[in-house]
Formats: structure tokens, C-alpha cells, sequence
């Protein structure tokens, strides 16, 4: 066998191995989301919880890495103090080299009994959870067969003259070879499976053990690089966990490095076989910082909060904050994040509609023209929330899921519509304050009495987005028709005080007119938010019309 047919065979099966993992995690993911979200938010109350919380969740996905991103996640939202993130982390990391242990065993006959049942349980299973089951054991059997294949395939390296001197002067070189692995680690976005790989090269002895700890210790940094880079934009909050889990790995490895030579030989000593001494470095390298850094998880977040700090910024960027890419497999927390960011753009739209009371009174341009800024910020959050919500669907989701983000996707449409709805409202104002002109004193109370009861029913519809009552959305559309039935009402009040020649009435009737149908306007586009959750319910009628006479 060539050295590039070798290579080929190598790079292949680590593509196997890392097509396995990925299937696992997103079956965890999909079938259980919401019960690992349920297990790291109830186990935080004390660090020693929140790092069985974390062990216990990367286990179910094998990846550190995605424990990290939703730990930052709900640092950022204020569901895990500090503190109890970083314990996460801390028992995520331990979580991980448990994992490598399971896998490192010798399981002849399990990766074929795993992809037979995995296969049948996907295939013809009817229940989501019985289906994802089935995909995390295909996986399962993907890295075991991925394992084999790449400590058959790395058998002939052993007599390649050329390897040896290279892993010779790696060796002679901890650094470049902990930075080397650690790159790997970060392109892969796994570290559990660069050291899987470090174990089955050490097995076909292609890799001296000392060498074979310096690339364990570069796998662990590389895999805490994954979590900075995608928390870059999340926030200080976020970003302070995974600093911390990287600064964490950075100081144990400045530590472990110079007695490289000892480990080696101590675990050799120990009689631990080559095959497994990678994934025992992992292990211990990972238990040593939980004993040492876990009892002072506490000083640890103060140093965190103290050095790592928000850059001096005099405007602080509106929109977005919470979509994070990592949520993204994860149907059930990616909605979550983009449930929030909907409360963000009505607070925007709110702004906008409460302004509408000030820019009717004004007689300066200068308010209104503040309030049209809110006008950009709403369209950004519309078409970042519209895409971010769209590539979740892509996934594979659970009814209730497939529902919940048809409903983000409706609210944050009908949002959209009323902060362009607002702005021509704002128009309208700017236009009366050029041509100089005020509305009457009752046209402009009737207009403010309209505006009000909007401005209530927004707030409703908020509550009907968030909480799903029924009771609440008929409240809503139950609103809708009275603010319909309040238009007519005041438009006929002003038809007649028309009638009578009042002069402001007649200078100010097309702007008052298109002010009130444009209040119904934005009033119909909030009521909209209930009628998904009133046909969930089961609480509408297929349609309004009477049946025609013959």
C-alpha cells in the first residue's frame, strides 16, 4: 500500500468517524433537547450539580463543544450564573473523556448489531424519539467502524521513514506538536474525535508515547477554541464562559507539559497498553483540572468578570444578539433564542407605535424624525430573525417545534408590516407640520382614544405569542373587532363635524381619515398573532361566510 493510498484511507475514515459523531449529537439533539436543556437549567444550584449536569449532557451528545455553546447560551440569558457555567464546562470536559473511554474498547461484534437495530428503529419506528434513537445508534456504529478502519489503515505507517523523523522532531518540539494537534482539534470542532484518532496511530505504534501526550494536551486546546470563536457576537456573558474553559486548558497544559516525559512512563508503568494510554492522558489530564479548578469556580468567574471586559463602545450596536449558529441543530433552543429576539423587535415596534401619540401633538420634525430609526433597527431583526428561523426548519423538528416557528415566522411578519404602517403615520405627521396645520381638538382626542387601545392590544399580543392562552388570544380578536367597530364610529364623528364646516375638520379631514384607517391597519396585523394559536385549539370556525341561496 502507497503512502498516499495510506493518507487517503486515513483521512477517509476520520471523515467516517467525525459523519458518526455528528449523527449522534444530532439525535440527542432532536429527540431530547428539551430534556437536556431541563437537566443543565434544574442541576445549577451548586457547582457540584452543575458538573454532573454537564458530564451527564455530554455524554448523551459527545461533544464538549456543543455542551459549552448552550452553557454560554444560558449564561447570556441570565439562566446559569457564572459560576455554575463554568462547573458545567468543568464536568463537560470530564464528560467527554468517558466517552473516549467507551469508544477505545475492544467491541468486535457491537458497531454491526448497532447499525442493524439503528437502521430498523429508524426506518420503522413512528415516534420521533424511537427515530432519533435509531439514528444515534447508526452513529455509534459509524465511529466504531471509523476506529478500526483507521488503525487498520495506519498499520503500515509504523515502517514509513519518513513519518518516524517527522513525529521525531515533533517530539523534540512540545509546542509545535500541542499547536499542530490543537489546530486539528479546531478544524475538526471535535476534540473527542482527534483524540480517538491520537488512540488508534499510538495503537499501530506510529505514535511514541510522549508524543502521544503532547497531542492529548493540543486535542483539549483545540477543542476550546470551537466555543470562543462562535460566542464572538454573543455577548460579554457568553464569551467569559468559554474564555474561561479555554484559560482553564491553557494553564493545565503550561502545567502537565514539562512532566510529559513522566506521565508517559508512568501510565506505561501502570501496564495501561499503548492503544489506550491517549485516551487515559485525556482522562486525567481533564480529572485534575475538575479537583483543582471546581472547589474555586467562584474566584475563578470574579477574575473572569474582572479581566475579561466589554470593549469601550459609545454606541451600542441595535439588533440581533441571541441566534446563535450553534442552536441551530437543536430545534428546540434555536427557537427559544429566536423567541426572544421577537420580544426584542416589539419593543422596537412599540417604541415606534407609542411615538405615534407625540408626532400627532407635535409641531417639530426632530421626534419624529428619532422615531424613524426604529424603522431600520425592525428591519434588520425581521430579516435576521427570518433566516435564522428558516435554516432551523431545515432540520428535522417536531410537530410542536414545526408549529412554533410558523408562529415566529407570522408575528415577526405582521411586526414588520406595522412599523412600515407606523411610518406612513409618521409621514402623515411630517406632512401636517409642513403645511402648517392641527388636527381639532376632538378629532385629535378621538385619535389619541383609538391609538391607546392599539397600543394595549400590542402588549396583548405579545402575551398571546409568548404564553399560547387561548383565553388570551379570544381577548385578542374579541379586541379586534371592538377597535374595528371604534374606527367606524369615530370616522362617522368626523364625517358629520365635516358636514357642519368646521375648518380644522376641513384642512386636516384626508390626514385624520388616513391616520384612524391606518391605527385599524396596524390593530389588524396584531391580532393576527392569535388565530394560529385559537386553530391549535380547535376554537375557529372554517369560515365566516353563510352558505349562498340557491
Amino acid at each position: 500500500m502507497g503512502a498516499t493510498e495510506t493518507l487517503m484511507r486515513i483521512i477517509g475514515s476520520v471523515a467516517l468517524l467525525l459523519w458518526g459523531l455528528r449523527m449522534v449529537q444530532t439525535g440527542i439533539s432532536r429527540g431530547f433537547g428539551t430534556e437536556m436543556r431541563s437537566i443543565m437549567q434544574a442541576n445549577t444550584g451548586n457547582r457540584f450539580r452543575a458538573f454532573l449536569a454537564g458530564l451527564v449532557v455530554t455524554m448523551m451528545v459527545q461533544s464538549s463543544t456543543a455542551t459549552a455553546l448552550i452553557t454560554s447560551t444560558f449564561a447570556r440569558q441570565g439562566l446559569v450564573t457564572l459560576t455554575a457555567a463554568i462547573a458545567i464546562i468543568l464536568g463537560a470536559d470530564v464528560g467527554t473523556t468517558l466517552v473516549a473511554q467507551l469508544l477505545s474498547l475492544d467491541l468486535s461484534l457491537l458497531p454491526y448489531i448497532l447499525m442493524l437495530v439503528g437502521f430498523v428503529m429508524h426506518k420503522s419506528a413512528d415516534a420521533q424519539r424511537y427515530r432519533q434513537l435509531g439514528r444515534v445508534a447508526m452513529g455509534l456504529a459509524l465511529m466504531l467502524f471509523a476506529l478500526r478502519f483507521i488503525l487498520l489503515s495506519a498499520e503500515p505507517l509504523r515502517q514509513s521513514i519518513v513519518l518516524q523523523e517527522i513525529l521525531m522532531s515533533l517530539e523534540s518540539e512540545p509546542l509545535l506538536a500541542v499547536l499542530v494537534m490543537a489546530v486539528l482539534a479546531w478544524i475538526t470542532h471535535s476534540s473527542l474525535a482527534t483524540v480517538l484518532l491520537i488512540a488508534s496511530l499510538m495503537s499501530s505504534g506510529a505514535v511514541p508515547p510522549m508524543l502521544g501526550v503532547y497531542l492529548v494536551l493540543g486535542a483539549n486546546l483545540g477543542g476550546a477554541i470551537p466555543p470562543i470563536v462562535a460566542t464572538l457576537s454573543s455577548g460579554i456573558v457568553a464569551r467569559r464562559v468559554t474564555i474561561g474553559n479555554a484559560a482553564i486548558k491553557v494553564l493545565g497544559i503550561i502545567v502537565v507539559m514539562p512532566f510529559a516525559a513522566l506521565v508517559a512512563d508512568a501510565l506505561m508503568d501502570m501496564g495501561i497498553a499503548p492503544e489506550n494510554l491517549a485516551v487515559n492522558v485525556h482522562m486525567a489530564f481533564n480529572m485534575m483540572l475538575a479537583l483543582v479548578f471546581l472547589p474555586i469556580v467562584g474566584i475563578v468567574g470574579a477574575q473572569l468578570e474582572k479581566f475579561v471586559q466589554e470593549p469601550e463602545s459609545t454606541d451600542a450596536e441595535a439588533g440581533p444578539r441571541h441566534l446563535d449558529e450553534g442552536l441551530i441543530e437543536t430545534p428546540v433552543l434555536a427557537l427559544a433564542a429566536a423567541s426572544r429576539e421577537v420580544l426584542n423587535m416589539a419593543t422596537y415596534v412599540e417604541t415606534m407605535l407609542r411615538g405615534v401619540s407625540t408626532a400627532i401633538e407635535t409641531t417639530e420634525k426632530a421626534p419624529i424624525a428619532q422615531l424613524r430609526t426604529c424603522e431600520d433597527v425592525i428591519d434588520q431583526y425581521y430579516e435576521e430573525i427570518k433566516f435564522y428561523v428558516t435554516r432551523v426548519t431545515k432540520q428535522e423538528m417536531t410537530n410542536a417545534e414545526t408549529l412554533r416557528a410558523a408562529e415566529i415566522l407570522l408575528f415577526t411578519t405582521n411586526l414588520e408590516h406595522i412599523g412600515d404602517i407606523v411610518e406612513n403615520l409618521l409621514s402623515i405627521s411630517e406632512q401636517r407640520i409642513s403645511e402648517k396645520l392641527v388636527f381639532s381638538e376632538v378629532g385629535l382626542t378621538e385619535i389619541e382614544e383609538l391609538h391607546a387601545r392599539v397600543v394595549a392590544n400590542l402588549t396583548l399580543a405579545t402575551g398571546v405569542f409568548m404564553s399560547g392562552e387561548v383565553s388570551v388570544a379570544r381577548m385578542l380578536l374579541e379586541e379586534k373587532t371592538s377597535v374595528n367597530k371604534l374606527q367606524y364610529r369615530l370616522t362617522q364623528n368626523h364625517l358629520e363635524r365635516l358636514r357642519d364646516g368646521a375648518p380644522e375638520t376641513i384642512t386636516t379631514s384626508a390626514m385624520h381619515l388616513d391616520t384612524l384607517r391606518d391605527l385599524r391597519r396596524v390593530n389588524s396585523h396584531i391580532s393576527a398573532v392569535a388565530y394560529p394559536v385559537l386553530e391549535q385549539a380547535g376554537a375557529l370556525r372554517k369560515t365566516r361566510l353563510r352558505k349562498a341561496k340557491d
